[in-house]
């Protein structure tokens, strides 16, 4: 009977730390969480003026100076957009993850959309923005997108408040 209390006890751990994520991820965890200034919002590899919807939320020019908070112990978060003539203010909340690289990938931001409730609402929808650099004071983020059959990358640079 000890033998086998022995051996579950052993083959549980292993699922346990296979499940964990790895301490650059943790690390990087640790480092998104807290409250955020978005402060910029633009384009790469792109000539002429853009208007987008982004996150199929709001125009990109609302998501500037949008504040966003992300809660690192339960993978919650929400962003809060200002109310204006152009934009439709208000609280967004998210479940959010970072993904590791899959050889010589970024890191990746991943999220979803959900209620004040915690229950998907995006139907398990969700985005990755590739984590560019991220400390206790600053973080970039893009994605790439396609216009018109050509490459563009939407960049966002927040300020930790």
């Amino acid at each position: 009977m000890m033998k086998r209390s022995l051996l579950f006890i052993t083959v549980m751990g292993l699922l346990v730390s296979s499940c964990s994520i790895s301490k650059n991820a943790r690390a990087q965890r640790n480092l998104f969480s807290g409250t955020w200034n978005l402060d910029n919002v633009y384009y790469e590899n792109a000539s002429g003026n853009f208007k987008s919807t982004i996150f199929n939320d709001a125009e990109d020019i609302c998501f500037e100076d949008s504040e966003w908070f992300f809660r690192d112990n339960n993978s919650t978060g929400r962003y809060t957009i200002d109310q204006s003539s152009l934009c439709q203010g208000g609280d967004r909340y998210f479940r959010w993850s970072v993904v590791e690289p899959q050889q010589n990938y970024q890191s990746q931001l991943q999220f979803k959309f959900i209620d004040e409730n915690r229950k998907d609402i995006s139907g398990g929808y969700g985005y990755r923005l590739n984590i560019v650099s991220l400390s206790e004071q600053s973080m970039t983020l893009n994605t790439n997108v396609s216009v018109d059959g050509q490459p563009v990358t939407i960049v966002y640079e927040f300020s930790k408040k």
